[in-house]
């Protein structure tokens, strides 16, 4: 629920490894506290729902295709292309070759002239070349320019593969579960 995913974000430091562990919640004000654990309860976390939360946060912060892989039809719905048959090696490399696998915030926001040269078949999601800060994603070609690599610096062990011209594409988390809050800092 969005209440547990509010609750994660202010939770601090890693994983215990414990689904039973539990953690204290003293920076909740009292009015979060009750509305979300009840009236004299102690508001604690277990490992277990904040495990649930933070990967949540990390699908909908980096969670990434590449242009084409998803259709939007006429009626409104989204669907896998079949057609799709991958990135050229030159669209791989671009970061504007991508787009977040969420429910679309700047695309609504642009003007007529931006919409214009716009796919809305494909071109329905955000793309992560807007992302702030820039500079959040690093691209690499990997296997002699076979295969494209894109990690996030927000979080931390997050990487994204596609292999250019075939439908193979990808990504997996190998993290500590904590966002990189120092990222602008480094940028």
């Amino acid at each position: 629920t969005e209440e547990m995913v509010a609750q994660a974000e202010r939770l601090r430091g890693r994983f215990q490894g414990d689904p039973a562990a539990e953690y204290a919640c003293a920076q909740i004000n009292a009015e979060d506290a009750e509305r979300w654990f009840g009236e004299g309860k102690e508001p604690v976390i277990k490992e277990e729902a904040r495990l649930v939360a933070t990967i949540e946060q990390i699908d909908r912060a980096v969670g990434i295709v590449p242009r084409g892989a998803f259709v939007k039809t006429p009626l409104g719905s989204v669907r896998e292309n079949r057609n799709f048959e991958g990135l050229s090696l030159t669209e791989a490399k671009k970061l504007s070759s991508y787009f977040h696998f969420t429910e679309p915030v700047n695309v609504k926001n642009k003007t007529l002239l931006e919409k214009a040269d716009l796919d809305p078949s494909t071109d329905f999601l955000d793309s992560l070349e807007h992302d702030i800060p820039p500079g959040s994603w690093t691209v690499q070609l990997e296997k002699g320019g076979t295969v494209v690599v894109l990690r996030s610096l927000l979080w931390l062990g997050l990487t994204f593969y596609h292999v250019p011209m075939t439908k193979q594409y990808g990504y997996i988390y190998f993290g500590t579960g904590e966002k990189n809050l120092d990222l602008p800092f480094m940028l």
